[in-house]
């Protein structure tokens, strides 16, 4: 028997079509309400039916928020899964599955389907193999059976019940294997905690900010955010416009934020290169505008459903011109969500675009987190009622002109995409356009107040220092724990432009800096060294897609020191 204790990684591996998400949805909510700290997260194919995807469901009896490479037990519900996963697999790995349709000389016979057609039907597999979970993690089977219930109840009293079944049936299989023992202790506390994905952090944080028009083309990974403040807009006052192309998506938003509403584009890297004309125009007419990212590998298609830290570049230098704006990147959910709502107040009272970058691996990734406290949340919309004399961009000592919208007061708001005068008229006089330029570059010195510091992980003893930003910080902080050492530190960066004034000391004190960069260029390394004059000479890069494990980035690390 194999004892697995505090902590076990659990990979469901199948086809596109076999419900690893319906698993994965139901197990994860489950455990969360019976008291276990849980992470998921999913890589898959870009296909609707076949191919290998896998689901990696953590659960500890601490917090966990890193992604694991290790595999405990593996789920198979089909063979290609094991080749798939084959390079994670070791010597301790349990693999479960279908004898009669998997071939492998050392999967232990569980038969998904046959539980769930001598229940009534195939169908019931899904719950039959969360109840398997379950039993495996010791959860209360009453508990079990009263979530199924509860999960179940919009459907018939036939559907209720039948899978009320399903689950006891698979717990039942569970906790009478005897090849494994799991070991997990609950803590009461994380049934207070809320149970979201990267993408619902986003969604919040954007209807916290005072969102009230969204806009988009579907392109993953973003469109989980657009389907998800679309169902938002059935519960609050928020138009939903999925637009024909992307060159419209960023155009409809400048109109809105042009009228006074607070407007919200989400998009992938493909669709905000169609927008970058769009982004130029922002910057011209001094537009707030609040953009969400989410990246994934290219060029071009490159690999839609995958995961990289690969347009940091594109958003920096994104429209022609020089022009202000700001960049951030959540590291874990409170982050996305804080950010998010922040940067409609960044966009509003400093006119400027506001670029929010997550990536596949932060939106699809969940995992249970305290209810965020918005006690001290306010949405400033930094709008004013206009005079007769009001000049849109009017010169000011730190560029911000005051910021008044159609038919609010008395004043004409005229904008336009030429350079123009302070009251917006077209203008070639080169002395005011001189002027206008500096005055919008005024903008960026003023912005430094409200830049968000980089959070040190460590001790003040430290003598190499690990930098990393965006989606990659809860994987590299717990492999730097995990090599227990007080001489490495982690220095991670969520707002990534401009960069906060202290950086240089940070670095400065190190003997030895690492980056970690989810791409090929080191991207936020060479904006550090732009901004900074520093040089990383060391550094852990990855570009094939996946994102880095906690074992990896520990190994990687150990290479240097």
């Amino acid at each position: 028997m194999q004892s697995i204790d505090d902590d076990v990684v659990i990979v469901l591996a199948g086809e596109a079509g076999q419900g690893l998400q319906s698993i994965e949805n139901m197990i994860t909510l489950l455990l969360k309400r019976s008291g276990y700290n849980v992470f998921s997260s999913s890589e898959f194919m870009s296909r609707v039916r076949g191919g290998s995807n896998s689901t990696v469901i953590r659960v500890s009896s601490g917090n966990c928020a890193g992604f694991r490479d290790r595999i405990d037990i593996l789920i198979a519900l089909h063979r290609g899964g094991i080749d798939h996963l084959k390079n994670r697999i070791s010597e301790d790995t349990i693999i479960i599955g279908d004898k009669s349709k998997i071939d492998h000389n050392n999967i232990l016979d569980v038969r998904f389907s046959e539980i769930a057609s001598s229940i009534g039907s195939a169908i019931y597999a899904n719950t039959v193999a969360a109840g398997f979970l379950c039993g495996i993690l010791k959860v209360d089977l009453p508990e079990c059976e009263m979530f199924v219930s509860d999960y179940f109840s919009k459907k018939n009293d036939e559907t209720r019940v039948k899978n009320v079944e399903a689950i006891k049936s698979g717990y039942n299989a569970g906790i009478n294997l005897s090849d494994v023992a799991v070991s997990i202790r609950k803590n009461e506390n994380v049934k207070e905690n809320i149970l979201i994905t990267g993408a619902d952090s986003v969604a919040l944080g954007a209807l916290a900010g005072g969102c009230d028009y969204v806009c988009g083309y579907p392109m993953s990974p973003s469109t989980s955010v657009l389907e998800k403040m679309a169902a938002y807009s059935r519960q609050y006052d928020i138009i939903v416009e999925q637009v024909e192309d992307e060159v419209g998506v960023v155009n409809m938003a400048l109109g809105a934020w042009y009228s006074g509403a607070r407007a919200f584009v989400t998009t992938s890297g493909g669709g905000f290169a169609l927008m970058c004309e769009g982004i130029s125009l922002c910057g011209m007419i001094e537009s707030p505008l609040v953009v969400h990212l989410a990246q994934r590998p290219g060029p071009a298609t490159g690999l839609p459903t995958r995961t990289e830290q690969g347009d940091l570049s594109l958003v920096l230098y994104a429209g022609h011109g020089d022009f202000p704006r700001i960049i951030l990147a959540p590291g874990s959910l409170e982050e996305g969500f804080f950010l998010t709502q922040n940067a409609f107040n960044l966009s509003a009272k400093y006119q400027v675009p506001v670029f929010i970058l997550t990536d596949q691996y932060y939106v699809d990734t969940s995992y249970n987190t305290p209810a965020f406290s918005t006690d001290s949340l306010y949405v400033d919309k930094s709008i004013i009622e206009t005079n007769p004399e009001y000049a849109r961009f009017m010169y000011t000592d730190n560029g911000i002109s005051p910021r008044g919208i159609p038919g609010f007061g008395k004043g004409c708001v005229c904008a336009d995409s030429d350079e123009h005068d302070e009251s917006g008229h077209i203008t070639e006089d080169m002395d005011v356009r001189v002027k206008m330029v500096d005055k919008r570059r005024k903008k960026q010195d003023a912005i430094i107040p409200d830049i968000i510091p980089p959070k040190f992980f460590g001790s003040g003893e430290y003598s190499t220092l690990v930098v990393c930003w965006g989606s990659t910080c809860n994987s590299v902080v717990e492999a730097v724990e995990s090599l227990g050492r007080k001489d490495i530190a982690v220095l991670h960066f969520s707002w990534i432009f401009p960069l906060a004034g202290t950086v240089r000391e940070y670095l400065d004190k190190a003997s030895k800096v690492i980056i970690i960069e989810n791409n090929s260029s080191a991207q936020f390394a060479q904006l550090i060294q732009l901004s900074t004059g520093f040089v990383i000479e060391h550094k852990i890069l990855k570009y094939n897609g996946l994102p880095f494990s906690v074992e990896e980035v520990a190994s990687r690390i150990n290479t240097f020191i």
